[in-house]
């Protein structure tokens, strides 16, 4: 394919651009021209690509086509797959792009040397994310089955309680960052109880998951901080078994080893913390800037799901997952792919592929082919449960704050790239200023109730309404008299399903109850 005029490698024949690919070895590193480094080839990290990833991408669909070379850090090549199609090819096809990183000739020729920064992402571990066959079968076998041992609706009202326990730390001031205060802490709260170590969460914690797979001068040291408290939690739970994920991989029929155990519950934690943080503060972002988002949710057009898969299109959570390595030369999109050479699954780049998304303005409710979670053998196994957290603790946000809206310009708001994934580091919001609530009883063991007449009761964006009250129940509704006031006491007991009300239409609250019940 010609590149466009102007490209540094204009005018190079097809031949001496593919030379200069991921398998030209060190031609390709160089000082920076023009954004590009020696040889024409684009880089997936520093300025451009962390400040307009989805720009860069199509500057690489138009130079290239659906594969195109790129480098990552340290100027190592690979290649970039851009296609839904080809990603799809790739992805399902491990008998020609296996998931072994040990295949990487960047390994053995020393480009990617141990201490790179992605090493957390690609140094080979004894788990089902490096193995393909039957030992890719016999490990995700194990964590597939233990995803099925989780109770979801029980995980739904730990999502619920969580939610409203950050809430509650921030309800008083009428201002939050929703980034640092929300979006990061829940998923870890959540995922911490589900592996069964909810005593382990901390800032620390939360912070070390985000940095890990950054690529940063630290992200070795998260990694070790990671591990070192999963492996605490594997010998207690080989000593002390309890009914969590912890204890369903130690006692899986495939016979795990300690190390086994411990690597995949950081695969685990990592992968479902980090998408459903970033997850969570898309959706929140799209609903806070865009008026058609919020008016479809405020009108009942949309739900909560709805609203969390649409984002999956437009935002994904990881932009990019690496890698793939070519098991033996081929081709793909176009281009001549050698054995060892390293691949990139596109996934923000597949989501807006003109081929099957011509109109990225159509409404993609009702459609999961995106690629959000990748797909073939690979495909994330606990995809639902992220979209648990970031349905429900959405949902259990606005409904404690409706009246919640944007305190900056939406230019304002800043973005942190990465290789995997482009986060916001801020989403300062205000609303009225409310009591707490209380959430410090354990999540009711009872099955969920539908909520009738349940809105998300946000206000379009040309209606101006007075902040929502939550309601109180008098003295002689609780039973605790005038010292047990809401007012005595500046707690507000947690609203009930009866007192939410609405006039979202009758069609969309049948779906919703569907969901709720999880049919």
């Amino acid at each position: 394919m010609v590149p466009p005029p102007g490209c540094p490698a204009h005018g190079m024949t097809a031949g001496e651009l593919n030379s200069h690919g991921p398998s030209g070895g060190q031609d390709t590193i160089g000082p920076t021209l023009h954004g590009l480094a020696a040889g024409g080839l684009r880089r997936l990290y520093g300025p451009e690509a962390e400040n307009d990833p989805m720009g860069l991408y199509e500057k690489l669909r138009a130079e290239h086509g659906s594969v195109a070379p790129v480098l990552l850090h340290g100027d190592v090549p690979a290649w970039l797959v851009l296609g839904h199609s080809d990603n799809l090819h790739m992805t399902r096809t491990p008998s020609q792009f296996s998931r072994d990183s040990r295949r990487w000739r960047a390994l053995h020729d020393g480009t990617a040397p141990p201490d790179h920064p992605l090493a957390p992402i690609f140094t080979w571990q004894p788990i089902c994310v490096f193995a393909d066959g039957a030992e890719h079968e016999r490990l995700r076998g194990a964590v597939t089955d233990s995803i099925a041992r989780i109770d979801h609706r029980g995980v739904r009202r730990y999502i619920n309680r969580y939610s409203n326990r950050l809430v509650n730390e921030f309800c008083r001031d009428g201002r939050a960052d929703l980034v640092s205060r929300f979006a990061e802490h829940l998923p870890m709260m959540v995922m911490a109880q589900i592996l069964g170590m909810p005593e382990e969460y901390s800032e620390r914690l939360v912070q070390a998951a985000r940095d890990m797979i950054k690529g940063t001068a630290t992200a070795n040291e998260s990694n070790a901080y990671v591990m070192a408290t999963l492996t605490r939690l594997v010998k207690r739970r080989r000593i002390a078994p309890e009914e969590d994920f912890a204890t369903w991989l130690t006692e899986h029929t495939a016979g795990l080893t300690d190390d086994e155990v411990s690597q995949h519950l950081r695969l685990v934690l990592i992968a479902a913390y980090e998408t459903t943080a970033n997850l969570i503060a898309n959706v929140l972002r799209m609903v806070l800037t865009d008026p058609r988002f919020r008016a479809q949710l405020s009108g009942g057009h949309m739900t909560l799901p709805e609203a969390v898969e649409q984002t999956l299109w437009d935002e994904p959570p990881f932009t990019t997952i690496f890698g793939r390595w070519a098991v033996g030369d081929t081709e793909l999109g176009g281009q001549r792919i050698k054995a060892g050479d390293a691949l990139v699954v596109g996934i923000a780049a597949a989501n807006v592929d003109p081929v099957v998304r011509p109109d990225l303005n159509a409404s993609m409710q009702g459609n999961r082919a995106h690629l959000a979670f990748s797909g073939g053998p690979h495909e994330c196994p606990g995809q639902d449960i992220g979209r648990a957290i970031a349905d429900t603790g959405i949902d259990a946000l606005l409904l404690r704050l409706p009246d919640i809206q944007l305190a900056v310009e939406e230019h304002e708001l800043r973005y942190e790239g990465a290789l995997m994934s482009r986060q916001l580091l801020e989403l300062p919001v205000s609303f009225a200023p409310r009591p707490p609530q209380d959430v410090t009883g354990p999540p009711s063991a009872s099955a969920a109730v539908p909520r009738p007449r349940w809105q998300v009761d946000s206000p379009r964006p040309d209606v101006v309404r007075p902040p929502a009250q939550a309601p109180v129940p008098s003295s002689a509704e609780d039973g605790t008299g005038a010292a047990g006031t809401p007012e005595a006491t500046g707690v507000i007991p947690e609203q009930r399903p009866e007192q939410r009300v609405g006039s979202a239409p009758q069609r969309a609250w049948r779906a919703v109850t569907r969901w709720w019940r999880g049919h």
